[in-house]
């Protein structure tokens, strides 16, 4: 296959490294030393059993002549996703899947101002990295990665798993993707978000009585959204899934909580603003995460003064 991947950050890296093993494999991305680093010396993976993979994928930064690919994934962060796509249309043709396995939900209206409904692919991954230096990524740990259609038999989508399966990202084809989107989720809208408004480790949430409460409400409030656009959770479960995810990694920073203490901004617009406007679509109230939302749009702007 002919894929494209937008944004060579951590993720995008692993995923376009490791395609590159079975595919023509380029990578897009805004940083000179980053495109000249690969094609000069290769992508490393620090694998967690302590190997390093070398692999060579294309890569460049402006693609502006070339003609379209059978893929391209978004691997950007979400506020700019529709830059990146529109800046990288000469990729996309008639026959051209575009996918997200971003975080958050909601991506695909973004997609769909580039190509229609049935050429939207929408995933999650259980794969983690982080970025190392130019040109290097560690590989955290490993996992399924689920994609799904909008429309249509979703098996139509098996030999894009079947070639991501093939360069050791073992992949699926799932019709219920969009529960394992939100199921995934739960944990984002709720301690990771709040680790980001209170600027403390995920631990910190388990621990204090009065963050704890916040979280479970935040919990609570998505499952009951999220039961308004037909995707049934038991709050008790979730609950116990996020309590459990702050007690393994107590010491754990999320993105969001990375990205207000750089001043940078958040992904919070398709994390929480998902439920707030799932929210919105349903009529099922969910004033915590529209607060949240608003705290965390407020502590952007504080960084940035």
């Amino acid at each position: 296959m002919k894929i494209a991947v937008l944004g060579a950050g951590a993720m995008g890296a692993l995923y376009g490294g490791y395609l590159s093993r079975g595919n023509d494999v380029l990578l897009v991305d805004v940083r000179q030393e980053q495109v000249d680093q690969i094609n000069a010396q290769g992508l490393k993976i620090h694998e967690p059993d302590g190997t390093t993979t070398l692999c060579h994928p294309a890569a460049a930064i402006d693609t502006s002549a070339m003609g379209p690919v059978d893929l391209v994934i978004v691997f950007v962060k979400a506020m700019f996703s529709r830059a990146a796509i529109a800046g990288n249309r000469s990729l996309i043709g008639p026959d051209t899947y575009l996918m997200t396995l971003q975080n958050g939900s909601g991506h695909e209206d973004t997609l769909m101002e580039f190509v229609d409904r049935e050429h939207v692919i929408i995933g999650t991954t259980q794969h983690n990295c982080a970025v190392v230096g130019t040109g290097e990524v560690r590989h955290g740990g490993s996992g399924k990665t689920c994609i799904g259609c909008l429309t249509g038999d979703v098996s139509r989508l098996q030999p894009i798993a079947d070639a991501f399966t093939a360069c050791g990202l073992d992949a699926v084809c799932d019709g219920e993707v969009l529960r394992l989107i939100w199921g995934k989720m739960m944990t984002n809208v709720s301690a990771s978000v709040l680790t980001g408004a209170l600027q403390v480790p995920l631990g910190y949430i388990a621990e204090n009585a009065s963050a704890w409460a916040l979280c479970e409400r935040l919990v609570r409030e998505a499952v009951a959204v999220a039961g308004g656009e037909g995707l049934l959770f038991d709050a008790k479960e979730e609950i116990a899934k996020v309590r459990a995810v702050c007690e393994r990694s107590p010491q754990g920073i999320t993105s969001i909580c990375a990205d207000i203490a750089a001043g940078r901004k958040t992904e919070v617009d398709t994390i929480s603003g998902s439920v707030v406007r799932a929210s919105r679509r349903n009529g099922i109230p969910a004033p915590t995460h529209e607060a949240m939302v608003h705290m965390i749009h407020a502590m952007e702007g504080r960084a940035a003064k």
